[in-house]
């Protein structure tokens, strides 16, 4: 059981970091804009997913919450 908690807890860790690290996922889309026949227009568009910076301090101090517990017992 002490085990588990310890992953958990450096999972979450690794998870703020991550978070607080990066302001947010990035990826691209396509988008068709005019089909005429064999002619294809099509334009690429890079959204972003934004993470607050809560969720990665959230996950974070969960983390280092369960760490001290784990380490406790």
């Amino acid at each position: 059981m002490k085990s588990a908690v310890l992953i958990i807890a450096l999972v979450l860790i690794a998870i703020g970091v991550v978070s607080l690290a990066y302001e947010g996922i990035t990826y691209t889309t396509r988008d068709k804009i005019l089909e005429v026949g064999p002619v294809r227009a099509t334009a690429e568009k890079e959204k972003t997913i934004p993470l607050p910076p809560v969720l990665g301090g959230v996950a974070l101090a969960g983390g280092l919450l369960l760490l001290v517990v784990a380490v406790r017992r």
